[in-house]
Order: C-alpha cells, then sequence, then structure tokens
C-alpha cells in the first residue's frame, strides 16, 4: 500500500511539471483580484510546502534556499516581498529535484508512527504515510488553483485586448 503513494506522489508531481512548464513566465506574476496569490507563488509553494510536509514525517532535509521560507510559507503573499523572487527555470528545477528524491523514497518509512502526532489545525497525522499523503493532496489542490489563475488571467488579458 505505501508503494501507492509514492506512485501517486510521483505522477501528481508529473502533471504539476507538465502544467507549470506550460505556463509563459510572464503570467506568473499577474495577481488578480479575485486570488489571495500568484501562479508564481503558487508554484513555489508546491515547493517549499512538499519540503515542508516530508521534514516533518521522514529523515529528510530539505536543499532549498532559506529564502523558500520568506515567499512561500503559508500565509506569505507577492505584495509582501522585499527581494527578487526565484524564476520559473529555478522553480522547475526544484520541481524536478524533488520528483527524483519522491521516487526513492522507502515505502516502509510510511507505515513508522510519528515521535509524536502532527497537529494542523483540524488534522491529526498519526503516521508518515498520512502526511506524506496529505501533501499529495495539497499540491493536487494548488494545482487546481494554478490551472483557474491561467483561465481567469487568459481571460482578463483577452479582455483587455478588445
Amino acid at each position: 500500500m505505501s508503494q501507492n503513494i509514492i506512485h501517486t506522489a510521483v505522477s501528481v508531481r508529473q502533471i504539476a511539471l507538465q502544467q507549470v512548464q506550460a505556463i509563459p513566465e510572464e503570467l506568473f506574476d499577474v495577481h488578480p483580484q479575485a486570488f489571495a496569490n500568484t501562479i508564481r507563488w503558487n508554484v513555489g509553494h508546491l515547493v517549499f510546502s512538499l519540503d515542508y510536509f516530508l521534514s516533518l514525517c521522514l529523515p529528510f532535509h530539505s536543499n532549498l534556499p532559506q529564502a523558500y521560507a520568506t515567499f512561500f510559507h503559508t500565509g506569505t503573499k507577492p505584495a509582501d516581498w522585499t527581494l527578487a523572487p526565484p524564476t520559473k527555470a529555478e522553480l522547475v528545477q526544484y520541481l524536478t529535484g524533488q520528483l527524483e528524491r519522491l521516487g526513492q523514497l522507502a515505502p516502509e518509512q510510511f507505515d513508522q508512527p510519528l515521535p509524536s502526532p502532527i497537529e494542523m489545525g483540524p488534522l491529526r497525522f498519526e503516521f508518515a504515510g498520512e502526511v506524506v499523503n496529505f501533501a499529495i493532496v495539497h499540491e493536487a489542490m494548488h494545482l487546481g488553483t494554478i490551472s483557474s489563475l491561467v483561465k481567469v488571467i487568459q481571460h482578463e488579458l483577452a479582455d483587455s485586448v478588445k
């Protein structure tokens, strides 16, 4: 069963990579009023969050720049950025590296109980696999947001040309 978690995580990340690579970078920083953040923030949040979740439940060490937490942790937003954010190419590089690292995870790690339960709001996780499953669902939710952002931005751009 734990091998299925890895397979699903790899599949979702492959979809994310295809989706992100197809988006022109000039759309990454457009911020429609109806959304809390931009495409760049959501893509960076995918990168940051996966490392964050894996480091909570596995012997996993992030290789992300320290600034990624400032840019992409929950509660951050582009309006507060004081430094230049990472480029699309850099974000894609980290997405790709994480995909490779996901494939190297040992399934038996997911069945291990956590030293102490992890609580996030109403959620409570007692096993590593539960945290990884949540990370997959979280990534899929943000992929939906990215897809919606692209559609809204393209619609707004089309309207502005008329």
